[in-house]
Order: C-alpha cells, then structure tokens, then sequence
C-alpha cells in the first residue's frame, strides 16, 4: 500500500524508494489521480474514440479523486491517498490530472515505482487437467522462453520433489477484435504458463512452487502453495463443489478503475478464502473480471482470486464479457468483450476442452459428472456444440457418479428476471437443452448472466413435475434450474410476474455450494456473500434404480423377447 500526499509543491518529484509525493494544485476544482504506464505520455496517432471515462489514450490502472481524502482539498491543496499496487511486470508512475473524467489535462508525472523482480512468477491458478489425476498449474510472468525455461517444482507433502516443465502462452495487440482492446485498452499481457502434474495419487495433499531457469543457471521461485488431488471418478468420499458467476473484481484500496462495476465481489472473494477448508472444488461460469477490453484488469482479477485458485481446482465457463464481439464467430452480435473475443480468458486460464476456443467441456471430481456449456457459441439441435452436449451428459456413469450437473453462463432455462413474462432465458436453448436434460435425467443446471438468485422445482416444459420444496427423493423426473449469478457485479431485479415454478429468489450478492456426502445424499445451499450465511437450500436422496426409472420423455427403448 502506497500513501501519496498532494501539496502545493514547486516540482512533482517522487523518489523511487519513497512512499510520498508532492503536486503543485493548480486551482482547479476536482483531480483525477492514476496510475499509468511510463510510456503513457505518448498517445497514438489514431481517430479512435475514447471509449470510456476518464477519456485519456492510456488506460490508468485504476485513479482516485484527490478530494476524496480530504473535503477541504480544493480550499488548502492538500489531501492524502493511499493505493494498493501489485506486480504486472512493468514499472509505475503516479499522473495527476485537472479536469475530472469528462476533460481530463495532465498537470504532472511522478518519476517510477520499481517492483524488486517485475519479471516474477505470480497468480498460479489451478485446473482439473483432461484426465482425473492430473491437476494442471497456469501462472503469469514477464520471461519468454528465450529469457528462462518455466516449470513446477512438485511432489507429496513432506516428501521428495519433481519437476514438471510448463508450456508458454501469450497473444500480441493484433490477436484482439476490436476496440478498446486494440486501442485504449491494451497492455501487454506477460506469458502464460501452464504445467501438467500427473499421475497423482486419489485425495492427497501436494505441495508446489513455480520456477524459472534463467540461462546463467540462477533459478527465480515463487512461493510454497499446496493443493489436495482430486478423488478417483466414483469415489464415496465428502466432496464439496462451488459455483457461481459473474464476480468481477474490485479494488480493495477503494481506487476506481475502468469498467468499474463489481462492488460484491471482494465480499464474495472473501468468503470463499474464509471457508477455503470446506471447497474441494470451484466454477466461475462466465463474466470473470468483466474486463471487456481493459486488459490490466485480468492481472487484477487473477490476483484476487489467487488464494483460491492457487488451493482448489478454478473451473471456468465463458461469457458475454469474454466472447462476444461482432463478426467474429459468437453467437450473439454484440461486444460485450470490449474487443478480447475470448483470447484473454482462453490464454490465462486453462479447461480441459478439445479445443480452447470452443469453450465446452466435461469434467470429473469423485462422485460428479460437470457438462460446461458455452453460452455464446451455438447450441441448437444439430450444432455441433449440441452434439457434445449429449455425448457428455450420456457419459455419465450414474452408478459410479450419481450427481450430473450441466452449467452454462447465460440462463438456457427458467429465470423471472425483469421480463414481464416471468419466464424470461434464451427460449432456443430451453427448447433445445430440456430434452437432452429430460432425456438424461440431469440433477440440476445452473447459469449466471442475470444478477441475483433464483431456483426453480423440479422442471420440465414448463411444469413442476414434483411438489416438494426441499426435499427431493425417488426418481429423476425434471430438472431443477438454478441461477447463480451474484458473484459480484451490479445486481438484477426480478419480473413482476410469480410463476409457479419459482421457489425462491433472492436479489443479493452470493453463490452455490453443494455437498455430495455419498452416493445417495446431496445438499445444495446458496449463502449470500454478506455474512457467509445460507438462505437457501434442499436435499436429494435416492438410490441408483431411481435413476433408470421411465420417466415421461426419458424412457430407453424396449422390447418384448422371442
């Protein structure tokens, strides 16, 4: 954390080990304070529109108003700030501008800030690799492979450590679609780096530290993390699951930055660090740090997450605001992304899909079968995304892993969110996706897009197919709908309609959790990020031949013997 004091000064100086700085006030009314690159006095030549406030050709990484600290600051020129930097390989000046956001002048630049090692390893983040006892390790660093060769130092709590090499990743500013990632909004990203740690043992703690090899033969380390393996598919074990979407991200110095938007999501971060011990496993189904072009703001995100993802598997799913740009392959015209079509969140994360830029895949973890959709590619009957869908759902070994979740960003089924028709979602994937649901007996589906909580009966064609409310038992025979997309930002009201298939709504920040004891006892709870405290649950109990029951829609083919 960096105090910056504002004072009237002759010359704005700041020495680089100091944690003070001295502008001469200008007698001006309101300041704009941010951070900015060294290099961003030198604005492109360009006819690009400023895309959003504060309107400067260089994205700050995030600015406070120089009042805030002080009311009196336009009277006496002086006010205090305090700002919290972290590591994004590079060196920091502070910029002060007259103007306020609609018209801002630069008045003055700071000399550098210096991280010791802008070049760090950083931000590990961990993934279920395509097979069950792989666990797979991505971070960020400032060494191409021409600088340092990357890798994971790993092995067994307390025992004998291995080395896994890393592969490396990044993309250039032509890799992106359009405005303002191309223009305002770029910075170079670093190199991405993932490992592959395999052949692990079922259930058991690992330890882990991220290296490189610099080619003098000096190594740099990260720090010491550890991680608990995933169960064997099928494993009668406590295995406990979260999920939710659109968090984003928020500064925790009380700074503004572009895109700004997310005020719940440090309060969702940190219940999920608060209850760490009791998550085996996370999924961030779309809107991630709703960066939407603004690409400092996935170091940003990556850092906050950190000290969950860097623990527990963090699954992620795609959104809007990682995909969607127009004329570029997604499946809804608009950029939503801010130019980044999906290589941001392709790049900084690994999933374990056939192909990255089709952003679906299946998962394992001990008694649970995961079928993550891709919301902004086409899904209709025949797509070839469809075709997937029906392949992963169908193989589910229901004896071995009863719980057979299928999620996707946008609302595929039933929300009553501000559509006056109370059944508001995409109604070509309800129409599409149910059947396969129907068909496959899926436990529960869960979406995010829409800003609050919601979760309906057991459903089918629009009707309750059971009348409990919290207990469910005996055959599976329509599909609870969950939304769960209160991770963090702004949040969304809900339709005046009351459907009959809506049991409980909640328009607060929060998330999902399920619990999966064994193989015939299952509780979800949604808890509100607030105070960590459930709101909202129910239980599932059955056995396997509640599975194979006909049910209407679901019922194998038979046929009398010769």
């Amino acid at each position: 954390m960096l105090d910056m004091e504002l004072v009237n000064s002759r010359y704005p100086r700041l020495p680089s080990t100091g944690l003070s700085m001295r502008f001469t006030r200008m007698h001006l009314s309101k300041w704009n304070l941010s951070f900015l690159a060294p290099s961003s006095s030198s604005c492109p030549d360009d006819d690009e529109p400023r895309q959003q406030a504060p309107y400067i050709c260089s994205a700050p990484i995030k600015y406070k108003f120089a009042n805030d600290s002080s009311a009196g600051y336009t009277k006496t020129g002086k006010a205090t700030l305090k700002f919290q930097l972290i590591n994004q390989r590079a060196d920091f000046s502070f910029a002060l501008f007259s103007g306020g956001l609609s018209n801002p002048k630069l008045s003055a630049v700071s000399n550098i800030i210096t991280f010791a090692n802008p070049k760090a390893p950083l931000y590990p983040r961990l993934s279920q690799g395509k097979s069950w006892n792989e666990m797979t390790v991505t971070w960020t660093s400032g060494y191409n492979i021409n600088e340092a060769v990357p890798f994971v130092e790993w092995g067994l709590k307390g025992e004998s450590q291995t080395q896994s090499p890393a592969g490396t990743l990044t993309f250039s500013r032509n890799a992106m679609c359009g405005a303002p990632a191309r223009t305002v909004g770029w910075r170079d990203p670093g190199f991405i780096h993932t490992s592959f740690l395999k052949e692990l043992w079922p259930n058991t703690p690992y330890t882990y530290k991220l290296g490189h090899r610099l080619f003098n033969g000096s190594f740099i380390w990260s720090k010491s993390y550890y991680f608990k393996s995933s169960p064997y598919p099928g494993e009668d074990s406590l295995q406990r699951v979260v999920i939710f979407g659109d968090m984003g991200k928020a500064e925790r110095d009380g700074s503004n930055e572009y895109s700004n938007y997310q005020p719940g999501s440090l309060n969702t971060t940190d219940q999920l660090v608060n209850d760490l011990n009791n998550i085996d496993i996370v999924f961030h189904i779309g809107d991630l740090p709703y960066a939407n072009g603004y690409i400092s703001q996935w170091d940003q995100f990556t850092s906050q997450v950190e000290p969950i993802a860097s623990a527990v598997p963090y699954m992620i799913g795609s959104g809007n605001h990682e995909r969607d740009v127009p004329g570029t392959g997604s499946f809804y015209d608009t950029n939503d992304s801010g130019g980044e079509c999906g290589v941001l969140a392709e790049t900084m994360f690994y999933v374990p899909a056939e192909n990255r830029a089709k952003f679906w895949y299946s998962t394992d973890y001990g008694m649970f079968h995961f079928c993550i959709a891709d919301s902004e590619h086409d899904w209709r009957e025949g797509s070839e995304q469809y075709k997937f869908i029906e392949k992963c759902l169908a193989s589910a070994d229901r004896q071995k892993q009863p719980w057979l979740i299928f999620a996707a960003h946008r609302v595929l089924g039933y929300s009553s969110s501000y559509w006056e028709d109370g059944s508001y979602g995409e109604p070509m994937g309800r129409e599409s996706l149910q059947k396969l649901w129907q068909k496959y007996k899926v436990d529960i589906v869960f979406f995010g897009h829409i800003h609050n909580y919601e979760r309906t009966c057991p459903i089918y064609q629009n009707q309750c197919v059971n009348t409990e409310r919290s207990h469910y038992s005996g055959t599976v025979n329509g599909t609870i709908n969950i939304v769960v997309g209160g991770g963090g930002s702004h949040l969304s009201d809900f339709g005046p309609v009351q459907t009959s298939w809506s049991l409980f709504r909640d328009s607060n920040y929060g998330f999902g959790k399920l619990t999966a004891f064994n193989h015939s006892s299952l509780l979800f709870e949604y808890k509100r990020s607030s105070d960590g405290k459930v709101y909202d649950s129910f239980t599932i109990s059955r056995d396997y031949r509640d599975v194979l029951a006909c049910v209407h829609d679901g019922c194998e083919p038979t046929t009398l013997a010769t």
